[in-house]
């Protein structure tokens, strides 16, 4: 069981500061870790038949500057092989993935579209406009509908044929609007969304947006090489054949498989 004290206090005194309701703070076991690209700025993450997928972008390192290059690929998530790889020009910025109906959606952040791709051998299949002037953050999917984010406290629900919105839900703890709500993934009828510049997942109920729990990865941190261009917790994917957690950060050298007590 991975449990802090020191940490469980501060995360509790925040919730409290902004939650009528309190949201229950969850526990893990830390199962394994495995290689990851330290070159992958990680956007979105995601399991198709035990293959994983992910989404990169192309942001600065904290202390070079330099950027890297957009892509989409899958890999074996043991060894961390790139079985296949799509990789863009600078000009595009890749965003969250998510898989339905073995085809591979991912956004861009502000280049105002999207990819749909065969899942199996990448080719593509069409680009889409968003319907909305919003950015592209976080993807998912229930298996009927797509949940978008875009870095302010909504999350938006998608037709998949036509990627026009339908509705949306603003995600909130108590009274208080939760931002910066970015790599999601559907786990068991739940969002767990990526909380940018937090070392925390909230857990987020699809009907209202409440936060109904916290799940505190910090010290996931501890555990990666540090190097000039590490960056924030960001990846989740969801293998439902173990039932286990998968979570690994912008740049970081290892994956993270992890159990929800």
């Amino acid at each position: 069981m991975v449990y802090f004290e020191n940490e469980y206090a501060e995360v509790t005194h925040r919730i409290e500061l902004i939650s009528k309701i309190e949201p229950k703070l969850l526990s893990y076991t830390l199962i394994n870790s495995y290689p990851h690209d330290s070159k992958a700025y990680t956007q979105g993450l995601e399991f198709h038949r035990d293959t994983l997928y992910e989404g990169t972008g192309n942001g600065a390192g904290n202390a070079t500057g330099v950027k890297g290059i957009s892509s989409l690929r899958k890999t074996n998530f043991k060894t961390g092989e790139v079985y296949k790889k799509i990789e863009y020009p600078e000009i595009i910025f890749g965003e969250g993935i998510t898989i339905l109906n073995n085809k591979v959606y991912q956004l861009t952040w502000q280049n105002g579209f999207g990819f749909i791709y065969d899942a199996d051998n990448f080719t593509e299949i069409k680009r889409f406009n968003y319907s909305k002037r919003i950015q592209g953050w976080g993807l998912c999917n229930d298996g009927k509908m797509l949940y978008q984010s875009d870095g302010t406290e909504k999350i938006y629900m998608l037709n998949p044929e036509t990627m026009l919105i339908e509705s949306n839900i603003n995600v909130y703890s108590g009274a208080n609007k939760i931002k910066s709500v970015n790599e999601l993934e559907w786990i068991n009828g739940k969002i767990y969304g990526n909380i940018y510049q937090k070392d925390a997942i909230a857990v987020i109920n699809p009907s209202n947006g409440e936060v109904e729990a916290v799940l505190y990865l910090g010290d996931l941190k501890k555990l990666v090489t540090l190097h000039p261009d590490i960056d924030v917790l960001n990846g989740i994917a969801y293998n439902p054949k173990s039932n286990t957690i998968f979570v690994t950060g912008k740049n970081w050298d290892k994956l993270f498989e992890i159990k929800v007590d």
